[in-house]
């Protein structure tokens, strides 16, 4: 889907205040409600934004260990097998098959170091999974951006002169 840069301030408004009325960002962008409410349905309809949940801190929840292991899978189970086997696992927040050595690449929290060995212990224990290798994030700088993606898309198209 193609959005236009109306679109774009829609979403960066929304992502800069989640819990902002239809009606306030009306307000706001100087648009009609309706309007912005059929661009949020569509760009939700095309999967532009994938949801509207709460984004959640592991670190506040006790996770503070964060690190991305290259998993190398038994071949015979299958991808599929191996990410139902580690869906079961609840540190395994990501997971997505990669070009290279490995098979794999998860994102895995836990409470500290042991409890890390711990979560890599669980998924080598579901057996399909041959081997693991591990880096552990010392800091983040920024995660989940996606937000200049929506701008530099929406920068490039002008809304209808209708609108």
């Amino acid at each position: 889907m193609n959005i236009d840069s109306l679109d774009s301030r829609i979403v960066t408004l929304f992502t800069e205040d989640p819990r902002m009325s239809v009606l306030e960002a009306s307000r706001v962008l100087k648009v009609a409600r309706a309007t912005i409410q059929a661009r949020l349905d569509k760009m939700q309809r095309h999967g532009v934004i994938a949801g509207w949940g709460p984004r959640l801190s592991p670190a506040e929840l006790g996770y503070v260990v964060k690190a991305y292991c290259s998993l190398v899978i038994r071949q015979e189970s299958g991808h599929d097998a191996v990410a139902e086997a580690l869906s079961r696992i609840p540190e395994v927040l990501e997971l997505h098959t990669v070009s290279g050595e490995s098979d794999l690449l998860a994102c895995v929290v836990a409470r500290s170091n042991a409890d890390l060995q711990r979560v890599l212990d669980e998924m080598t224990a579901t057996n399909t999974v041959l081997r693991s290798s591990s880096v552990i994030v010392l800091n983040s700088h920024f995660e989940g951006r996606t937000l200049p993606l929506v701008q530099a898309a929406g920068a490039a198209v002008e809304p209808p002169a209708s609108e």
